[in-house]
């Protein structure tokens, strides 16, 4: 069994409920509100930035051949919007020097 796990929205929530003490309805919809402001913001190819955490960016690629990787034939890549995130010198720093228990 891995000892890793995924943080989820439900997880989010429950959080906010518990350091704040809201109803766990009304911390669902704070998580989930700001949640869609963040992909609102990103569709209208605005950058959102979270002091502390990181900075997600829409980026424009451009049209471009590339290849079947199980074929190796040429194969043309279309233009597309990726977002890309870059996290803050303060998440490097914590994540970096986090210990991990054995």
């Amino acid at each position: 069994m891995s000892d890793h796990h995924t943080l989820t929205r439900a997880d989010l929530c429950e959080a906010v409920h518990e350091d704040v003490g809201l109803s766990r309805q009304e911390c669902s919809n704070m998580v989930e509100r700001t949640l869609e402001l963040i992909v609102e913001s990103l569709e209208r190819g605005e950058t959102v930035k979270l002091s502390g955490f990181g900075v997600f960016q829409v980026r424009e690629k451009r049209a471009r051949m590339g290849r079947n990787p199980k074929t190796g034939e040429p194969a043309a890549i279309n233009p597309r919007r990726v977002i890309s995130f870059r996290a803050s010198q303060i998440m490097k720093g914590r994540v970096h020097h986090a210990v991990v228990k054995a």
